[in-house]
């Protein structure tokens, strides 16, 4: 299969592919993602077959319009309308009651709920909209590796997978959305860490709860993200936490077990140790977690096109969007942390 780049001004095209069962890579502010009609059951299993993706897995719908919401869920709370009218479109993902038969079986794995969000990207907005359907949007990745922020990324990973990538740039914000579960209107719960912070949260709704138990290979999670390895590169990642000595200690010990040290930290760190590496990617200034987000996938991503064995990456507080960024380096680097 020809896998075509579409820039914004063929999304015409590419909603025609998705009426006729085809997989489109979309963009977001996030990630990009994989679009299919969620609707099609034929076209939903292609994108588990492209992506090599567990069926045990959900896949979040994204849809155009608020007001679609009504057409699919059992009921719209208070709750949840609140959280629409203030981040959508936007980097947050919202679990509802799914009626029955509205979209195809695989879309929700087997369960009485599903995931749905409105992205914050006029093209893709745009691409639903002309589809005229909802479209499931995982990252568009072989399953398990770094989630891509560029329609290269995409090409990379699906090239002859899929019909097309939709082509707007890079992503914005780098890391996928919240997953927020409504499905009790009294007890929301965070799932998956994003952008959309639990104090952001609070600040419209009031508490909110945080999800981290795990997965066991029984269950079926109620989002992506949850139960299987993600977001790893093909080196091993080890997470270094600490000012300049401790960075320094973790070179010495791996260079002398002979490794070469791919690494993934801010700028002033690059500046003090890339010319004892083979090879280092900037995460940008020191202790500005919105760069840190931004360009971590990217970063994981680049080590594949050098000799590095080994990432060393580094750690940031879990405050705010801290929190999602160590969600998925911790995954990535299976929470192997240098000490």
């Amino acid at each position: 299969m020809e896998t075509i780049i579409y820039r914004p001004s063929d999304v015409l095209k590419a909603a025609q592919k998705i009426q006729q069962g085809e997989l489109i890579s979309f963009p977001t502010e996030t990630v990009y993602g994989l679009g299919a009609d969620a609707t099609n059951e034929a076209a939903v299993k292609k994108v588990y077959s492209a992506k090599g993706r567990p069926s045990d897995n959900p896949l979040i719908v994204h849809v155009s319009t608020i007001e679609e919401v009504e057409q699919y869920v059992q009921e719209v709370p208070e709750v949840a309308k609140k959280l629409m009218q203030t981040f959508w479109p936007g980097p947050l993902t919202l679990i509802f009651k799914v009626k029955d038969h509205v979209f195809a079986p695989t879309v929700t794995a087997g369960l009485t709920s599903v995931a749905m969000r409105m992205p914050n990207n006029e093209v893709t907005l745009q691409l639903i909209r002309e589809s005229g359907k909802p479209l499931v949007g995982p990252s568009a990745n072989t399953s398990g590796k770094p989630s891509p922020t560029t329609a290269d990324h995409v090409y990379h990973d699906l090239k002859g997978k899929i019909a097309g990538v939709l082509d707007d740039g890079d992503t914005g914000l780098g890391l996928e959305s919240t997953v927020l579960d409504i499905t009790d209107p009294k007890l929301p719960t965070i799932l998956r860490p994003g952008a959309t912070t639990k104090e952001v949260l609070e600040k419209v709704i009031g508490t909110v709860f945080v999800d981290r138990h795990l997965i066991s290979s029984e269950e079926v999670p109620k989002a992506p993200g949850m139960k299987y390895k993600h977001y790893s590169p093909n080196e091993p990642v080890i997470i270094v936490a600490g000012e300049s000595e401790i960075w320094q200690k973790a070179i010495k010990t791996y260079l002398q077990q002979g490794e070469k040290i791919g690494l993934l930290a801010n700028q002033d760190l690059l500046n003090q140790f890339q010319d004892t590496v083979t090879a280092a990617y900037s995460l940008g200034e020191n202790k500005n977690i919105h760069d840190a987000s931004r360009r971590l996938y990217s970063g994981l991503r680049y080590f594949e096109t050098t000799d590095a064995t080994l990432i060393l990456a580094e750690a940031h507080e879990k405050i705010g969007l801290g929190e999602a960024y160590m969600n998925r380096l911790q995954k990535a680097a299976g929470n192997h942390f240098f000490d």
